[in-house]
C-alpha cells in the first residue's frame, strides 16, 4: 500500500472521520491530557509543523467542505519518518480510551494535494 491515515473510525458530529492529529489535539482543548501528554504533544505538533507543509497553507480551499467534502489528508508510507512518530499520538489516544483506526490504500480517493511527504484526497465514497 502506498498511503496510511489514521482516524477515528466514527464521523463527528460534522460528518468527518477526524484524523489522528486533531484528535489528540481536541483532547488537549479539553484540557484531558496530562502534563507529560501535552509535552509530547506539543513538542512533536511543532516537530511536524517544521518537517512537512501544511497543506492548508498551499492552498487554502484544499479542506473547503463545499468544493472538497470530505478532503482528509494521508501519509505516503515512504515518509517513514513521519508515520513512525504516529506512536506517541496513539499512546496517548489509547490512554483515554479514544478509538483510532489504521487505514492503508493505494488509492483512497480523488488526489487534490499532493507533496513529497502526504497527500490530500477526497473519498471515493463522498465523490459519488
Amino acid at each position: 500500500m502506498r498511503y496510511i491515515r489514521f482516524q477515528s473510525p466514527e464521523v463527528d458530529d460534522r460528518g468527518r472521520n477526524v484524523g489522528v492529529f486533531g484528535l489528540v489535539n481536541g483532547l488537549a482543548k479539553q484540557g484531558r491530557l496530562i502534563e507529560e501528554q501535552e509535552r509530547f504533544r506539543r513538542l512533536n505538533n511543532d516537530w511536524y509543523d517544521a518537517a512537512y507543509p501544511d497543506p492548508a497553507t498551499v492552498d487554502a480551499t484544499v479542506y473547503d467542505r463545499e468544493l472538497h467534502p470530505g478532503a482528509a489528508a494521508w501519509f505516503k508510507v515512504s515518509a517513514q519518518h513521519l508515520v513512525e512518530r504516529v506512536d506517541g499520538y496513539l499512546e496517548i489516544l489509547t490512554a483515554h480510551g479514544v478509538a483510532c483506526v489504521v487505514l492503508r490504500s493505494d488509492d483512497p480517493g480523488r488526489v487534490i494535494y499532493e507533496d513529497d511527504h502526504q497527500i490530500v484526497v477526497v473519498p471515493v465514497a463522498d465523490l459519488e
